[in-house]
């Protein structure tokens, strides 16, 4: 039985692009990435004279579901995050701890800054809706 290849999130990060097409900036303290899942829908295609008496269905378009990271947040005049939010369209990279890059454009559709506590840690939370197809890149 051979040795398992599974791993853990850590060394993960989720990066913007910056000006420079193809270069990406990570963004600074990420807790948490949940990466844009992937579905798919189907058509009822049975016909007459379908195989066995048996329904029969096809593929539909693919759709990306929404991706969302989770930060420390740090207010800044600067920030980061808000301005990926306000620039609407971006493009983005989750890479993993073995260095397998998901790239894809997207709309900023949530930024949710911190619940201001007196001992709770300040938080912010980003959601990115993919438009068009992920891709997956080898390890640089």
């Amino acid at each position: 039985m051979s040795q398992t290849t599974a791993d853990i999130g850590y060394n993960s990060r989720f990066g913007i692009e910056g000006e420079t097409p193809g270069t990406y900036a990570d963004v600074a303290e990420v807790i948490s990435i949940t990466p844009p899942g992937m579905t798919r829908g189907t058509q009822e295609a049975t016909h007459l004279q379908s195989p066995d008496d048996h329904h029969e269905h096809i593929a539909l378009l693919s759709d990306s579901e929404e991706a969302s990271f989770t930060v420390n947040f740090v207010p800044s005049a600067t920030d980061t995050l808000f301005a990926a939010f306000n620039a609407k369209t971006g493009k983005y990279q989750i890479t993993y701890p073995n260095g397998v890059m998901l790239r894809f454009a997207g709309i900023v559709t949530g930024y949710t800054p911190p619940e201001l506590t007196p001992e709770g840690k300040m938080e912010a939370t980003v959601t990115v809706k993919p438009s068009g197809k992920p891709t997956l890149h080898a390890a640089e």
